[in-house]
């Protein structure tokens, strides 16, 4: 127990978004993929999700961790049309209504509301994303879907206070979701292997120097210096405490701070790629591309097509 209270003392938690939508028309995103974990409150109607189509109750809470790619169906199963994670964010407003009206949350017909953050081990590994787990279900937990209604709520009104109970509310979800995960022993073998990040203080040095050097050399030749171990055998030493090789870490970690700038800059794409360590824009737009299913110019305009 001791390390997993280190993993939640550990966690930089950031809320990014939060909204009460009603569903426009039924769809199926085929490729449902965000940077941010998504905790999703079906109030009601239907959602499925997964390849096997599970079914989310009414009351239950649907989690996504970011980074992964999920099938995901709003509505009646089998009657609306499937597209993609690009076709949602360029026609949001066609599939989904946004509430703004405190006393209507919940009451709509094929309703939810969801709340987006991150979620970071010393605020420099995506927590749920080093797990590398699945979407999955959470039932009978009324504490958490009176948060995920809280934090709608807050960021519906402007009142003093507003951004602090919102940060508030989202660390407590956060840590009412680890205490799911540990309550109902789901993922004990990821979890196990996560605690690793608190027994070596070289790993930790690691991801400080990476998130610190983006842009710069990030070799395994640089690593094996910073971690004080041969060139040769950073790499394995790397992927032996985290499940992932050094350099696809890396590329993840450039690409997420490639997001973050994008949705929150006006430097040129080239300028951009540049900054998290690509000389080619070409290589990187092909990157970027690869890894999220958009390119970069459609997911700058992405927090716009969000606010619908």
């Amino acid at each position: 127990m001791e390390d997993y209270n280190k993993i939640i003392e550990s966690l930089g938690v950031r809320f990014i978004k939060a909204k009460n939508l009603v569903l426009q028309q039924p769809f199926t995103v085929r490729n449902y993929y965000d940077v941010g974990n998504n905790l999703i409150l079906l109030h009601k109607g239907s959602i499925f999700f997964g390849e096997e189509e599970q079914v989310v109750e009414e009351g239950e809470l649907l989690f996504i961790p970011g980074g992964r790619s999920t099938k995901v169906t709003y509505g009646p199963s089998g009657e609306g049309k499937s597209i993609t994670n690009d076709d949602l964010i360029t026609n949001r407003e066609k599939f989904f209504r946004s509430n703004n009206d405190l006393d209507l949350i919940g009451d709509a017909e094929e309703s939810h509301s969801y709340v987006s953050f991150e979620a970071k081990v010393f605020d420099s590994v995506n927590f749920f994303a080093s797990l590398d787990l699945p979407a999955f279900l959470i039932s009978n937990n009324t504490k958490l879907a009176n948060l995920v209604i809280k934090v709608v709520e807050e960021n519906m009104q402007e009142l003093p206070g507003k951004e602090r109970l919102i940060n508030l509310y989202t660390e407590q979800i956060v840590v009412e979701i680890v205490r799911h995960i540990l309550r109902n022993r789901m993922f004990v073998e990821q979890l196990a292997t996560n605690s690793t990040y608190f027994k070596d203080p070289r790993l930790i040095d690691l991801f400080n120097y990476i998130k610190e050097n983006l842009g710069g050399d990030l070799s395994n030749k640089v690593l094996s210096n910073v971690a004080n171990v041969s060139e040769d055998y950073v790499g394995q030493y790397f992927k032996m405490l985290t499940g992932i090789n050094p350099q696809d870490y890396i590329e993840y970690q450039r690409m997420e701070r490639a997001v973050f700038l994008l949705r929150t800059t006006k430097k040129s794409i080239r300028e951009i790629g540049k900054e998290v360590g690509y000389k080619d824009t070409a290589y990187f737009c092909r990157r970027f591309k690869m890894m999220f299913g958009i390119p970069a110019g459609k997911m700058r305009r992405r927090e716009s097509a969000m606010n619908i």
